[in-house]
C-alpha cells in the first residue's frame, strides 16, 4: 500500500531528524532525535498511525524468512510460536481496538454534582512523550516489538535499546516500520552499550524487561531525574496442584514450560505446590514423559549448580530427567526455589494443604504469574487468593500471550503493566477538559464579591 499525499507530506515535515535505521545512536543523539520527532508525531492523527501499522503488518509477514535467519540460534518453531505469532496478534489487536481505547470519553450527566450544572466534561488520552524501552534477551523481538508498537500508536516516540547481540534483528524491525511509512526519529535504535547513559537522562517513561538487579539499577537512575518506570522483572512462578487435578496434564504442562525457549521464560513455573502424598505420582508421570537420562545440553548456569547443592544439603531429591532438572523439596525449604534463574528447571514442593501452599507463596519475593490445576470451581476460588498478576487455570504460559490481557507483576517482580487495554493506556496520560455552557453563578458580580470575602 503506497503512501497517500498527506502521509508523504507528514514524512517530509521531519527534515532535521536523521534516519534511525542507518545506525544505532548514542544516548545523547537518540534523546535529541526522539524529542524532535515527538513535537510532530504527537500531532499525527490516530488513523494515520494505524495506517502505518497496517502496512507494517503486511511487510512483517513478508519478512519472515529474514527474521528466522536473524534468529537462527533458536528453533524456527519456537521463534514462530513465541515471537512472531504474538507480535502479529498484538498488531491486529491495536488495529481493531486502539481507536476505542484511546478515544476521548465524555462523562455522563448522571452523577455530575448539582453545583456543576451547565458543565460537560471529557477525558482525553494524550501521549506521554519519549519512551525508553530496554529490550530483553529472552524474547528480543516479541516483547520489544509489542511495547514499541503500542507506544507509537499511542503517539509517543521511542528510544529502543536492543539486548546484546540483537541489534541486527531490531534494525530489521525498524526498517520494516520505515518502509511502512513511519517518519524518521519516531523510533530510534540505541547502541547496545548505551543503556546506562540513556537511563541517566530524562525521559517521559522507561520500560524495562529484565532481572531484579537490573531493575534496581534502572530505578535508581530514573529516580534521579524523576522519570517514571514500568518494570517487568523476574518471576519464580508457583503452580498449585489441587487434589483432584489430572497429574498427567500437570506433568505435560510442566515439561512444556520448562523446555519452552530453553527455559528462558519469565513466567515459567518454578515452584510446584502439591499434596506431599501425591509427589511420587507426579514424579512418575514426569519419568514417563522424560525418561531417566539427562541429555547433554552443555553447562547450566552456576546458580543451578548452587541450587542443586543446597537442595541436597536439606535432604531433598535432585532429578535430571531428559533435559529438565527437578528439585524435590519439603515445605520447610520452599524458599530455596524462590529463585530468579533461566534454565530448564522447577521444584516440586510437598505441602499438607493448599492453605499452606498459599501461605508459602505469600512469603515469596517474586510475584509475576501463577498456574492452578484442578476442577474449575475450586481453581477459580483459589485464584482469588493469589497475588500474581497473570493467573492461568489448567494451562501454563500460553494464555498470557493474548494481546487483550495486561501483563505485570508485584513485589520483586516489578510494577506497572504492558500490553492489553491497561498497557496501552499506561503509555498515555489522562487529560480532563471541562466546558462551562451556562449557570456560572460563581462568576456573577455578587458571587465574585462573595469569593473575595
Amino acid at each position: 500500500m503506497p503512501l497517500n499525499g498527506s502521509e508523504q507530506a507528514m514524512r517530509a515535515s521531519y527534515p532535521n531528524v536523521r534516519d534511525p535505521v542507518s545506525a544505532p545512536k548514542s544516548a545523547g543523539d537518540a534523546a535529541y532525535i526522539a524529542s524532535a520527532a515527538f513535537a510532530l508525531w504527537r500531532e499525527t492523527a490516530l488513523n494515520a498511525r494505524l495506517r502505518i501499522l497496517r502496512r507494517f503488518l503486511r511487510g512483517f509477514t513478508g519478512a519472515l524468512p529474514e527474521i528466522l535467519h536473524l534468529m537462527r540460534d533458536r528453533p524456527a518453531s519456537t521463534v514462530l510460536v513465541a515471537e512472531i505469532l504474538p507480535l502479529l496478534s498484538a498488531c491486529r489487536f491495536l488495529l481493531t481496538d486502539a481507536r476505542r481505547i484511546l478515544s476521548p470519553g465524555t462523562l455522563s450527566l448522571l452523577g455530575r454534582p448539582l453545583w456543576l450544572a451547565g458543565v460537560t466534561s471529557r477525558v482525553e488520552r494524550r501521549p506521554l512523550g519519549t519512551i525508553l524501552i530496554l529490550a530483553p534477551g529472552n524474547y528480543p523481538l516479541m516483547l520489544a516489538g509489542i511495547q514499541t508498537l503500542q507506544a507509537i500508536v499511542a503517539g509517543n516516540t521511542v528510544i529502543l535499546k536492543p539486548a546484546p547481540g540483537r541489534t541486527a534483528l531490531l534494525s530489521l524491525f525498524l526498517t520494516l516500520l520505515r518502509r511502512a511509512g513511519l517518519p524518521g526519529g519516531v523510533v530510534t535504535l540505541l547502541q547496545e552499550d548505551a543503556g546506562a547513559d540513556a537511563c541517566a537522562r530524562r525521559h517521559d517513561l522507561i520500560i524495562l524487561t529484565g532481572g531484579r538487579e537490573t531493575g534496581r539499577k534502572v530505578a535508581a537512575a530514573a529516580a534521579a531525574t524523576l522519570t517514571p518506570t514500568i518494570m517487568e522483572l523476574s518471576g519464580a512462578d508457583p503452580v498449585f496442584v489441587l487434589p483432584d487435578a489430572d497429574l498427567s496434564r500437570v506433568a505435560r504442562a510442566l515439561c512444556f514450560s520448562a523446555l519452552l525457549n530453553r527455559g528462558e521464560t519469565c513466567i515459567a513455573p518454578r515452584r510446584v505446590f502439591i499434596d506431599k502424598h501425591a509427589v511420587p505420582r507426579l514424579v512418575e508421570q514426569l519419568r514417563c514423559l522424560l525418561g531417566d537420562r539427562i541429555e547433554d545440553e552443555g553447562p547450566f548456569p552456576p546458580g543451578l549448580e548452587s541450587l542443586r547443592a543446597r537442595v541436597a544439603q536439606t535432604g531433598g531429591d535432585v532429578l535430571s530427567l531428559g533435559q529438565i532438572h527437578i528439585f524435590c523439596l519439603d515445605a520447610a525449604h520452599a524458599d530455596l526455589a524462590d529463585l530468579d534463574l533461566f534454565a530448564p528447571w522447577f521444584a516440586i514442593i510437598g505441602v499438607s494443604s493448599m492453605d499452606e501452599a498459599v501461605a508459602l507463596d505469600e512469603r515469596a519475593e517474586h510475584c509475576l504469574g501463577a498456574s492452578i490445576f484442578g476442577p474449575e470451581e475450586a481453581a477459580n476460588a483459589l485464584a482469588g487468593r493469589i497475588q500474581a498478576g497473570t493467573i492461568t487455570i489448567n494451562d501454563v504460559i500460553v494464555p498470557s500471550a493474548d494481546p487483550r490481557l495486561p501483563f505485570g507483576g508485584a513485589k520483586q517482580s516489578g510494577y506497572g503493566v504492558t500490553r492489553g487495554i491497561e498497557g496501552l493506556r499506561a503509555l498515555t496520560r489522562p487529560v480532563s477538559v471541562s466546558v462551562r455552557r451556562r449557570f456560572a453563578f460563581h462568576l456573577l458580580p455578587a458571587g465574585f464579591r462573595s469569593a473575595r470575602g
